[in-house]
């Protein structure tokens, strides 16, 4: 990843650093807001880029072990980065609605994705030919509508690890469920929010979609990278189990070998015992 200085003048080209009017501040953001022009805090970028980092190697640390990480942000400017950033890495993303209870209420979602995917199924193998045209329709509009909020968790069976969260105010139910359950939450948080609210926080400015992007493209290559090295580190593990078991067949091969070198030397006479006969039985005159 590139040096603090060429990020930092990233994130100032992107308008990361501008928060919102003094009126709707949040006290609490006080250590990340560097100064105040025109009525608008200004967030120090320098704080945004320390946060960044960091938040970027643990969620790096998460991916690389296995583990999801589900992205949330239902705002109009973040829906189709977040879609696109979390397709990238293989992840889940919610960008519709949050359903409330989608962790809190975790197996009953599982249901409704099951019903979206069986209906998916029989779209597929032709089991709708059977049905009438108004029970064809009608399931074919739930499919779209489950589609629509759940296809970006279809392939989550079990609670994510993390959350990345766009803007932690306008997506406080789903904070709050994964603060309820103990999922590592990581969130953007402008000048109105509450940062410690979030486990990491990344102090920017929420609202503008290239300052959306630039965090969310940032954090999205940092878990490419985690689970480029747990794919790497899998290879060579493979790699390693391969030659050991090619060590093995091959010490195996040469104690054969020699085993029947020893064996050849015997003499052919003396080598084993002959098989004796067993003699017939005398016979008995009858008088």
């Amino acid at each position: 990843m590139e040096n603090n200085t060429s990020l930092q003048q990233q994130l100032l080209e992107a308008g990361v650093h501008f928060g919102h009017l003094r009126k709707k501040w949040n006290p609490k953001m006080l250590p990340y807001i560097f100064a105040e022009k025109k009525g608008i805090h200004i967030i120090d970028l320098n704080k945004t880029t320390e946060c960044l980092q960091e938040t970027a190697a643990v969620l790096k640390q998460i991916a690389r072990s296995g583990k999801k990480i589900l992205f949330v942000g239902t705002k109009k400017q973040a829906k189709d980065i977040v879609t696109e950033c979390a397709q990238k890495v293989n992840m889940p993303y919610v960008t519709e609605r949050w359903l409330g209870g989608m962790l809190t209420n975790f197996n009953t979602v599982r249901k409704s994705v099951k019903k979206m995917q069986s209906i998916e199924k029989m779209l597929g193998d032709g089991s709708f030919d059977s049905i009438t045209k108004k029970e064809r329709l009608t399931l074919s509009r739930d499919k779209e509508k489950m589609e629509k909020v759940l296809g970006g968790i279809a392939q989550l069976s079990r609670i994510p690890a993390a959350l990345f969260i766009v803007d932690i105010g306008h997506e406080h139910i789903a904070l709050a469920e994964a603060k309820r359950l103990g999922v590592g939450t990581f969130g953007v948080v402008d000048t109105n929010c509450d940062p410690n609210k979030v486990d990491f926080a990344i102090p920017a400015n929420d609202d503008a979609t290239k300052s959306i992007a630039i965090i969310t493209q940032y954090i999205t290559a940092a878990i490419a990278e985690g689970l480029a090295e747990r794919q790497a580190a899998k290879d060579e593990e493979s790699e390693e189990s391969v030659a050991d078991e090619n060590q093995k067949k091959a010490a195996r091969m040469e104690a054969e070998a020699q085993a029947e070198a020893g064996g050849g030397g015997r003499p052919r006479g003396g080598g084993q015992p002959r098989r004796r006969t067993p003699s017939s039985p005398k016979r008995t005159s009858n008088r």
